[in-house]
């Protein structure tokens, strides 16, 4: 299975990258943050408040995938 991902604010300056393409067996977006939350810099996606989409729709992690889909992650909005 084949997913793009893409981070946003500063998930992307966390990550130094727009997106990225990850390839394996994924049965829901938590995969796909579980395995990028591995690699160096990615700490980020570890933490409890993280938004997703998939295909451009806000999602949970619990949301399953199917090969080609588009998941995004972004902080959670704070304002003040």
């Amino acid at each position: 299975m084949n997913v793009t991902v893409k981070f946003f604010a500063r998930y992307r300056e966390a990550l130094g990258v727009d997106s990225v393409q990850v390839e394996g067996e994924f049965a829901t977006v938590d995969d796909v943050r579980a395995l990028l939350a591995l690699r160096d810099g990615a700490q980020v996606l570890s933490e409890q408040n993280l938004m997703c989409a998939r295909n451009e729709d806000l999602c949970q992690l619990d949301e399953p995938l199917s090969d080609g889909d588009e998941v995004a992650f972004f902080p959670t909005v704070t304002g003040g």
